[in-house]
């Protein structure tokens, strides 16, 4: 293939929002994906794969996990502004952020404008700041910055959490639309990881995209999920 060929072939983007309640697992999960396709650079990684030879960016959004739940928790003690607690919330997903690129052998950005190949991990706080696109609300987590900054990308979005997906009388929901999901949120059995904000539900719905939840404690799901294959989890769909 001429070389002019491959340059003009743009990676597969895709956005996978990392829970915090895999605080313990997702070192393992980052490196497993840097593993699969590798981390700033366009070179099929050793043992990884392509897709119709098109290489892979993926774009890591930290959760805000306990750095978020203590502002959580400073918010209800001293009654923080809406301001106030938005941004050091955010500044709970830099440390998240700080914690995995510590913790693996992941790539560092703070730019959404021009995604390297491979595995990145996204340091959100300046990007948030210079375009601060959303609510200043508990409303709005960082599931509903992971699905902006999917749709900012053109990228595939992607929730890895602690858990297989969502479910509703006990048993897995394969797939579920965000309207329903949002008329039915209050009946969901799991504990609230697993369970979309209210702000992602509509998110999904105006911009016509769909989220696969998935269990991050078992990463080849995830890497499956990457790959566009069919994977136990739940499809939440805002495009029908």
């Amino acid at each position: 293939m001429p070389v002019d060929e491959k340059l003009e072939k743009k990676p597969l983007r895709v956005v996978i929002k990392i829970g915090g309640s895999l605080i313990k697992e997702a070192p393992v999960l980052v490196d497993r994906l840097v593993k699969e396709f590798g981390s700033g650079n366009s070179k099929i990684p050793e043992g990884g794969h392509l897709s119709e030879g098109l290489p892979f960016s993926v774009l890591i959004v930290p959760g805000g996990g306990v750095f978020a739940d203590t502002v959580r928790e400073i918010d209800e003690r001293f009654s923080l502004g809406d301001d106030a607690a938005h941004w050091m919330a955010i500044l709970g997903m830099e440390q998240y952020a700080c914690y995995l690129q510590d913790k693996s052998r992941v790539m560092p950005t703070d730019s959404i404008s021009d995604l390297p190949c491979g595995v990145s991990i996204l340091f959100p706080y300046r990007l948030l700041r210079n375009e601060d696109p959303l609510s200043h609300t508990w409303d709005v987590t960082s599931d509903t910055i992971a699905a902006w900054v999917a749709k900012q990308t053109g990228a595939v979005l992607i929730k890895a959490t602690d858990v297989d997906g969502i479910f509703s009388n006990e048993k897995l929901v394969r797939e579920i639309s965000a309207a329903k999901y949002t008329v039915s949120a209050s009946s969901c059995t799991v504990n609230r990881t697993s369970c979309i904000d209210s702000a992602l539900s509509e998110f999904l719905l105006k911009n016509r995209m769909k989220c696969q939840v998935v269990n991050g404690k078992c990463p080849d799901r995830v890497i499956q999920a990457v790959y566009g294959k069919p994977v136990l989890g739940t499809l939440i769909k805002g495009n029908i």
